[in-house]
């Protein structure tokens, strides 16, 4: 079929490299009068004369930004190529327009329920043909921009939640420190007084035992009976066992007040190797054995880092991302492993620091899961995680790259090999 074009002397005023314009038509003189008037009018455009080989061509990561499809065409006809483009998740958001000479209401609605968005009737005027692909590319743009901006409002909301969430956690934990070490701390100042006062009682029954070698009868008994050797050699040994005690609640006290830090508001100079210590301290529990597995093994190998200037509360919840996220990849990788073939592979954590230059180095490395080629590229999305259902947000290494990378300037990168571990590093800057 032929198409005649209105005076293109009276053309809208173009702004330049509008976009890519696909044209999918049989006829060849339809091919070149859309070209010329197209590429007039500032687009650039593609050619071809089948839907077959429209296909053929987009089968590549460069794609245009509007395709005009022809109804009647040989072989695969308009309607079958808009349904195979329609199929394909690259492509089915370009938006289509249709033209033809049909004016079957039945042959239109058929073309729009298959996904286009709009037709141009044979024989069509410049002006109608220009107005509507700059309608629809108008639109398109509007659309991916909404997404866009949805995108960083949903990005938004998510770092306002998790800023909360982690001011409440901090707010917490710094409360129930400060409720727990008013107590322990009377508890740990009167052992010293229990430790000196039963020495004296001791020194005191050794004396009695000295000048009263002889009791009388009962009291022999009662020294046999309650093993009083036994008794005061155990005493020494608890009071010593509660001042372990005391001394171990102290310092998660301490550490959960320096994994908080909310009394420190502010970007500060900070010792990197505390907060590591800190986590890892409160993440303990998790490293031990229990009846399904052995220890996790924790390697550090720390070098000489000088205080840095960042807020810790943040970097001490980028550790404790990273480190619970290869305690999920030991665990993972182990789930489906007996006891024994644990103990011969047995997970292992290894955390690295060092300064170089301006910078400090820190690198946290499991032997776990890994992460496989396919989730590499989306690791630091939000809200996309490889964890099952409850066990995992896709918050974490999200909210970390956010705090590493824009908070401080620094870089959040990793190297993985599936099913033979994952290496985060993280670098700051000193200054």
């Amino acid at each position: 079929m032929s198409a005649t074009i209105g005076n293109q002397k009276n053309s809208l005023n173009c702004d330049p490299a509008r976009g890519i314009i696909l044209v999918v038509d049989d006829n060849l003189a339809n091919l070149e009068v859309l070209s010329s008037f197209l590429d007039q009018s500032n687009f650039e455009v593609w050619a071809t004369r089948s839907g077959k080989k429209a296909i053929q061509k987009l089968d590549t990561d460069h794609l245009p930004d509007l395709i005009l499809l022809d109804v009647m065409m040989p072989g695969m006809d308009g309607f079958e190529t808009c349904k195979h483009l329609k199929s394909d998740p690259r492509i089915q958001d370009i938006p289509i327009i249709f033209m033809t000479a049909l004016s079957d209401t039945a042959d239109k609605v058929k073309g729009l329920q298959l996904g286009a968005v709009d037709y141009i009737t044979k024989p069509f005027q410049y002006e109608e043909v220009f107005v509507r692909i700059e309608q629809q590319l108008k639109l398109r743009n509007l659309t991916k921009t909404l997404i866009a901006k949805n995108a960083e409002l949903q990005q938004a909301q998510t770092q306002l939640i998790q800023a909360e969430k982690i001011a409440t956690l901090g707010h917490l934990t710094a409360g129930i420190a400060h409720e727990v070490n008013n107590p322990i701390n009377f508890i740990a100042g009167n052992l010293n007084f229990v430790e000196e006062y039963v020495q004296e009682v001791v020194d005191l029954l050794k004396l009695y035992q000295k000048y009263l070698p002889d009791p009388p009868v009962e009291i022999k008994n009662a020294i046999k009976i309650k093993d009083i050797s036994f008794l005061l050699n155990d005493l020494s040994k608890i009071i010593q066992s509660m001042q372990v005690g005391t001394d171990r609640v102290i310092e998660i006290v301490s550490s959960l007040n320096n994994f908080s830090r909310h009394r420190e508001a502010g970007n500060k100079l900070t010792n990197l190797h505390e907060g590591l210590e800190s986590t890892l301290l409160i993440l303990s529990h998790r490293l031990k054995a229990n009846a399904h597995r052995p220890t996790i093994q924790l390697i550090k190998e720390y070098g000489e880092l000088p205080p840095i200037q960042c807020y810790p509360g943040e970097i001490n919840q980028v550790f404790m991302n990273l480190i619970c996220n290869a305690l999920d990849a030991i665990e993972e990788i182990q789930k489906n492993q007996d006891f024994e073939e644990i103990s011969k592979y047995p997970g292992v954590i290894r955390i690295q620091t060092e300064s170089i230059g301006e910078r400090v180095i820190l690198r946290i490395a499991d032997n776990g899961s890994g992460i496989s080629e396919a989730d590499r590229t989306k690791i630091f999305d939000a809200f996309y995680t490889t964890k099952s259902i409850g066990k995992g947000t896709g918050l974490g290494l999200s909210i970390a790259y956010q705090i590493v990378v824009n908070n401080h300037r620094g870089k959040l990168t990793f190297h993985s090999t599936e099913s033979d571990g994952t290496e985060f590093v993280i670098e700051l800057p000193i200054r």
